[in-house]
């Protein structure tokens, strides 16, 4: 059986985002490039703007080449941080048939 380019990948974030979590987040979303990925925030217990402007980056890159990123998972602290970062968590999201 042939494996689909279009199978998702899941990428669970740590507790701790930060300025040093910052370059191990952007490599992780950079062996999973080019699939359909979702973000598991579950565990998240602080969000910092380092690791949001991967997350970010991430999204754009998603959306170049056109495959579908979904944030899952949100833990309170991590929807409480976006919030007061003025980021909504669909700004962090691709999916094909929103964009059509």
């Amino acid at each position: 059986m042939e494996q689909s380019q279009e199978e998702t990948c899941v990428l669970a974030l740590p507790a701790v985002l930060d300025l040093v979590a910052a370059s191990t987040l952007l490599e992780e979303f950079l062996v999973r490039r080019g699939r359909a990925l979702d973000v598991d925030a579950a565990g998240v217990q602080r969000l910092g703007g380092q690791c949001l402007q991967v997350l970010l980056a991430a999204r754009a890159a998603w959306v170049v080449d056109d495959c579908e990123l979904r944030l899952t998972n949100c833990s309170e602290d991590f929807l409480a941080t976006l919030d007061l970062l003025g980021v909504a968590p669909k700004t962090l999201t691709y999916c094909k048939e929103l964009s059509e």
